[in-house]
């Protein structure tokens, strides 16, 4: 009996050193070999067109459902639910109210607004940048599916596979390649951070965060398709994208290195944070300092005086859209005075939502989602360089840009602030509303007078306070 016991025991261990080695085979030959060369097998890029074809199969499965049962499905609207003409000025939609074109105040003119603001709240164009965007077709991921009672036998049994393998096989698998990529990360920043600044530990340190972001990269099975790599962003410049996900990091640096700007954090960010700090040259900034702009906008300007150091990464945005539209872009990055790489991100939702709803969804949480997903599928697109011009203000230059991604990411152009996913409006927009209606009853040249008259008033009320 104890002889049977012992080589149960021997069997066991011998085993679970079989799994061992092969894994890290596995992960030495198909995962950190390609990425420290930078070359791919092709696998991700056969596993996506496959999934393509299944996807199609099952959508048209579910719209045979429906005509069997002489039903509709489920549409859901990509462009609102409101007709909106396209948009003119505040003073020609006026008039078209209105029975004359008196510059006189008409009581009309009080349904426009109320028009406009019934709209606002039926189709808000800003709400929803903060949802997940709806597919026309069906990724066999119940998350994303409005047509249960359509889905046939065979497709029960297609998305019970489906589970079984994005959970009990790949959420794994890509787990373990996940902490893999962070102790890598961890353990040989700290090393190189050891070398003497020089030419030597900033080759290290750049081959060392390229291997492991495309660590991670595959950890997400992410397929990234870059285009226009002859602009892509150079030391002494920073680069600003359109911003859906923290993965939006990890989906850049797998194509070059840059230095990234943010908040110190604790736990195991700060681990991370301290790490990658002691190789190259990121810019943290503690809670208070991240406050004062003008102590941003030196760090970030001694930054890229440096031609050595890499250049900037910063999102304007300064919160995650779900990659339909481009809000409005934060000036201060426009401010430093140097050339602007600008690129856009556009992610693919047909194999899984990148979307980080962070009211919604912890860190660890959205996390696991994007693991167990099919994938991430994304287009990266390289902007030429842009500079800011003579006259132009640091907005305007903002604005410009911000234009530039939207355009190039099939993304549509707000001018809304970022901030209102959690805050008010501000002031300003209404004030700003309210100077278009009042130039439309006293007119453009009376109105600046009386707004300069109204700002000097305010300015001496502010000096006897």
């Amino acid at each position: 009996m104890t002889w049977f016991v012992f080589s149960t025991e021997n069997l066991l261990c011998k085993c679970v050193c079989i799994t061992v080695t092969l894994w890290w085979t596995h992960l030495l030959i198909f995962v950190i070999v390609p990425a420290v060369l930078g070359v791919s097998f092709g696998m991700r890029s056969f596993y996506m067109r496959l999934l393509l074809n299944v996807f199609k199969w099952a959508t048209l499965r579910i719209e045979i459902g429906a005509k069997e049962k002489n039903e509709e499905l489920y549409k859901p609207y990509c462009k609102g639910i409101i007709a909106k003409e396209p948009t003119v000025s505040l003073k020609h939609e006026m008039q078209e109210l209105r029975s004359s074109a008196s510059s006189e105040f008409k009581l009309a003119d009080i349904l426009y607004f109320s028009r406009r603001g019934v709209e606002s709240i039926v189709d808000d164009e800003v709400t929803k940048c903060f949802s997940a965007q709806e597919l026309e077709s069906w990724n066999l991921l119940t998350r994303s599916n409005y047509n249960f009672r359509h889905i046939s036998v065979r497709l029960t049994v297609l998305w019970g596979l489906g589970v079984l393998l994005r959970y009990g096989i790949m959420l794994p698998l890509r787990v373990v390649l996940a902490i893999t990529g962070i102790i890598l990360l961890i353990v040989l920043t700290t090393l190189v951070g050891f070398l003497p600044e020089g030419q030597l530990r900033s080759r290290l340190s750049e081959k060392v965060h390229l291997m492991c972001y495309r660590i991670f990269v595959r950890a997400l099975t992410a397929i990234i398709t870059y285009h226009n790599q002859e602009n892509k962003p150079r030391n002494g410049g920073i680069c600003v994208a359109n911003h859906t996900t923290p993965i939006d990091v990890i989906i850049l640096a797998n194509d070059g290195c840059y230095s990234l700007v943010g908040q110190v954090h604790g736990g195991l960010m700060g681990i991370l944070q301290k790490a990658m700090v002691k190789a190259s040259s990121h810019i943290w900034f503690e809670r208070s300092e991240a406050k004062d702009r003008h102590l941003v906008a030196k760090r970030l300007g001694d930054h890229v005086v440096d031609k050595n150091k890499l250049p900037i990464l910063i999102f304007p945005e300064g919160t995650c859209i779900n990659n339909t539209s481009v809000m409005m872009f934060k000036k201060g990055s426009f401010e430093v005075g140097c050339t602007i790489y600008p690129v856009a991100i556009k992610y693919d939702p047909r194999f899984g939502d990148a979307f980080w709803n962070s009211s919604k969804f912890g860190i660890v949480n959205y996390l696991l989602r994007m693991m167990s997903s099919w994938a991430i599928v994304c287009s990266v697109w390289y902007l030429p360089p842009m500079n800011r011009e003579g006259g132009e203000s640091a907005v305007e230059f903002a604005n410009r840009v911000k234009s530039a991604i939207a355009s190039q990411g099939g993304l549509v152009d707000l001018v809304w602030d970022g901030g209102l996913k959690r805050a008010k409006v501000k002031d300003d927009f209404k004030k700003e509303q309210q100077k278009l209606y009042s130039k439309v009853l006293v007119g453009d040249q009376d109105m600046s007078e009386q707004y300069r008259k109204t700002l000097s008033e305010e300015k001496l009320s502010e000096k006897e306070t």
